[in-house]
């Protein structure tokens, strides 16, 4: 039976919580000053603490502090009758569970306290699996772009990494956004023979058309207006290490027409110029655009794409490799609490469900976000569904359906997607249709008269 610590200076609050909370299964201690409470935390300990914000002497903000010095996992409610939006910045920043407001919804009370137990449970079953299977020390570093997966797909990814690094062939690497071909570009790199020499990287879908070519091969001075002196290229930059040339779908076909002479010839000429330059450079490139297509659409070379195709690597979207997530997101949860200085440890069974159950349209990058996002937002050392985005409890597949539904009308897509919303919202908030309408933005009438319109009552 978990026990949850209420500590109110009003006696009559005390026992009507302990109440209710015993009714609801909870063994329930009571404290009616701070210091009395701050004895009850070290002699039980509690799993959870209902503290009021308004006490004499200590109150409820100064109790928190020092009861995190004590247990700095231990989940913490705070009371008030003043539910003002300072109060709840307030509360949240010194690192609270939950607030909730006086008068009390006792359904939405109840909600919140086996919130904090789970996650105070969750917790401490983390640290006991790290007690008997050894705490792994992480390393000093851990950086952010990495590539990880232990998947068959990128298996092969990695063992074809291994066979070209080696060598000197271009390679083109192709997936959608968010997929980390720069990742793989820089891992060829840094495995071959030039990995002492530059990695020059230019993304090619940024830089405007007219200037195109002078940041790839440089200019001489006058070329044109602004050209006060000479400035070599990307390329000149690259000597003896590696370009990567990336989103080369965007490249003008003049360009094209440059680099398919640097690949044969390994030469060229600045902007305004007419001395050849000759450069020992390898180039990778990369595409989330399908090249084949944009040859017969005329707007990509057929002979450059044939050069720059020696070697393909494809990298698989994260939907078609999600056994990846749990360890791509406990590293990603790892790197941002150490960064941010959050002492979050890992997901909970229902918030990594949610994690492998979305298709991830954007990616590893997609994924990056959200896990920063969650230990920015984490009420404790557990991330809980609540942390997480809507877009994972609402499945963005299903909402696309509904977007894309042949043949439907505005109105109707926007019911459709509106009922979808109400439904996710009403299951993570276990049907209470207080919380729901809070957590909606709606007042319980409104929320009320939408569930009956589609057909959720």
């Amino acid at each position: 039976m978990s026990t949850i610590l209420v500590i109110d200076d009003e006696e009559g609050v005390t026992e009507f919580l302990r109440e209710v909370l015993e009714d609801a299964g909870y063994r329930v201690e009571t404290a009616n000053d701070g210091y009395r409470a701050l004895a009850l935390v070290q002699e039980i300990p509690p799993d959870a603490i209902l503290l009021d914000i308004r006490m004499p002497e200590l109150d409820g903000l100064q109790v928190m502090e020092r009861i995190q010095r004590i247990d700095g996992g231990l989940p913490v409610i705070l009371m008030t009758a003043f539910g003002t939006t300072e109060m709840a910045i307030q509360a949240m920043k010194a690192g609270a569970f939950d607030y909730i407001v006086k008068p009390f919804n006792l359904d939405e009370l109840i909600l919140t306290v086996k919130k904090a137990v789970t996650m105070k449970q969750l917790a401490s079953e983390v640290e006991i699996l790290r007690g008997n299977h050894g705490a792994k020390t992480a390393p000093a570093d851990l950086p952010v772009d990495v590539m990880i997966g232990q998947s068959l797909p990128m298996q092969n990814v990695y063992k074809t990494i291994g066979r070209v690094a080696g060598s000197n062939v271009t390679v083109l690497i192709q997936g959608e956004s968010g997929t980390g071909k720069e990742l793989v570009a820089r891992a060829i790199h840094d495995n071959s023979e030039r990995r002492d020499g530059p990695f020059v990287k230019i993304n090619c879908a940024t830089i405007p058309e007219n200037l195109m070519e002078s940041e790839l091969f440089g200019y001489e001075k006058g070329a044109f207006t602004g050209a006060g002196a000479r400035k070599p290229g990307k390329f000149e930059l690259a000597h003896q290490g590696t370009i990567f040339l990336d989103e080369i779908g965007e490249l003008t076909l003049s360009a094209q027409a440059k680099l398919l002479r640097v690949l044969q010839e390994k030469e060229f000429e600045r902007v305004g110029g007419t001395q050849n330059i000759r450069v020992d450079v390898r180039i990778l490139a990369a595409t989330n655009k399908d090249l084949q297509r944009c040859v017969q659409e005329g707007i990509f070379r057929e002979d450059l794409y044939f050069r720059l195709r020696v070697v393909t690597i494809r990298l698989p979207p994260l939907r078609e490799h999600l056994e990846d997530v749990p360890v791509l997101a406990r590293y990603f949860l790892q790197h941002y609490s150490r960064e941010l200085n959050q002492p979050v440890n890992d997901f909970s069974p229902e918030a990594m469900l949610l994690l492998q159950q979305y298709d991830w349209p954007g990616n590893v990058r997609e994924l990056r976000n959200v896990c920063e996002q969650a230990v920015v937002l984490a009420r404790g050392p557990i991330i809980m569904p609540e942390d997480l985005p809507f877009s994972l409890h609402a499945s963005g597949r299903e909402l696309r359906e509904a977007v894309l539904k042949p043949g439907a009308t505005l109105k109707e897509i926007v019911a459709d997607v509106e009922r979808q919303v109400i439904l996710r919202t009403l299951r993570e908030h276990n049907w209470n249709r207080t919380a729901t309408a809070r957590a909606l933005g709606l007042n319980r009438r409104s929320l009320y008269a939408k569930m009956k319109e589609y057909g959720l009552i």
